[in-house]
């Protein structure tokens, strides 16, 4: 299978002739550890920098801020260490499009087999359930340092996706490990009913003194040889083209993917998955969604999951928890709520609109103070889940 990324570019109509007058911005990834607020602040500051005899030329896989970015996109597809190929520029739409089709118009050539999309509110579709089991959690406050955290009481049931929206330093993490039992909510709090936990941890550290072979085998044994998680996570996670590697020597995509599968290959009720898109470019973002929300609905599990990549987030929900407040000071994060109104509520405190996709069912952002951007909010529909 081919791997691909996105590369935008910014140019102004001079001729090359005024070349040697230019300045050239580069930026590789601009987007990481950034949440979505911080992710937007920073795209309307590389653009700040585009002046008539300048070029900017960013590097990027979150596909909002690509959309949101960008003036012109260049695809890249290719193999892995062996090559890899440039289009010439296209529109966004266009590009991005062309980049979740795997087909290239122009050339009539395709470089991945299968198209990618969005339909964000039928994706659960194949994953019916009828949903056996509901868990419920109590009001509870964390303390720490000069940070408090406010949590309201919540549920939620088997089979479902709950995930976590808010600014750095809202108390995402720190919900997760109360929820996980790694922390304990201040006095007077009641606990949370015990359950098993899988989590994955938004920071990892390779110390494993082997191969990947050996860290499943030692650690998910089981599950490692079991023909329906090779099935599900193992293959589509594409992990035999590392394997063999030491763990120590693996890029920081290789120990996601290794990360999700370990997490996953754990039994367990819930499992929490904090920011499973950091380190993976774009086309590995939509199939680690893919893989995570076919084993929680297959399994009849819950996940509760931290994700700052705006479109893999509503590609995963169920529900939304949006956590509000003053980073690292004060914040509050509310009761499960429905993809529409809590994506609603997260984005018009953002100040920021989406819209879909017609062909890929994508969001999309709208630019800031366009009709359609006026529009939306004049009706209050930040986010628009249906056609």
């Amino acid at each position: 299978m081919l791997s691909n990324c996105l590369v935008v570019s910014f140019s102004d109509s001079l001729s090359p002739l005024h070349a040697f007058k230019r300045r050239t911005y580069m930026f590789d990834e601009p987007s990481s550890y950034l949440d979505v607020k911080q992710r937007l602040k920073a795209a309307n500051t590389i653009r700040g920098l585009l002046r008539p005899d300048d070029y900017v030329i960013v590097v990027e896989h979150d596909l909002s801020v690509l959309d949101y970015l960008s003036d012109f996109i260049c695809v890249l597809y290719g193999k892995p260490s062996v090559y890899g190929v440039v289009t010439l520029p296209a529109s966004v739409r266009e590009g991005i499009n062309i980049f979740l089709d795997g087909h290239i118009p122009t050339e009539n050539l395709r470089f991945r087999e299968e198209s990618l999309q969005f339909r964000i509110a039928e994706a659960g579709d194949e994953f019916v359930n009828e949903r056996m089991r509901s868990f419920t959690y109590p009001k509870m406050t964390k303390t720490m340092g000069k940070f408090s955290l406010t949590i309201d009481a919540g549920d939620f049931t088997d089979s479902e996706i709950v995930v976590m929206m808010g600014e750095n330093g809202t108390g995402k993490t720190t919900f997760c490990r109360l929820l996980a039992g790694a922390e304990q909510p201040d006095p007077g709090s009641k606990k949370v009913p015990k359950l098993s936990i899988s989590m994955k941890p938004q920071k990892i550290n390779p110390k494993f003194p082997g191969t990947v072979r050996q860290l499943f085998l030692k650690k998910i044994k089981a599950a490692f040889l079991n023909p329906q998680f090779q099935t599900d996570v193992y293959k589509p996670l594409r992990i035999d083209d590392f394997i063999d590697q030491e763990v120590k020597h693996l890029s920081g995509g290789e120990l996601q993917r290794v990360a999700i599968t370990l997490a996953l290959g754990i039994p367990a009720d819930i499992y929490l998955i904090d920011e499973p898109s950091a380190y993976l470019d774009s086309e590995q973002r939509i199939i680690a969604a893919r893989v995570i929300k076919r084993f929680i609905m297959h399994a009849k599990k819950t996940a509760f999951i931290v994700e700052h990549d705006f479109i893999m987030a509503t590609y995963l929900a169920d529900r939304v928890i949006v956590f509000e407040g003053t980073p690292s000071v004060k914040a509050t994060a509310t009761k499960p709520q429905s993809l529409l109104t809590g994506c609603n509520q997260f984005l018009k405190g953002l100040n920021v609109t989406f819209r879909r996709d017609k062909n890929t069912f994508r969001p999309r952002i709208n630019k800031l103070d366009s009709q359609m951007d006026q529009e939306q909010k004049m009706s209050g529909n930040y986010f628009f889940l249906e056609d």
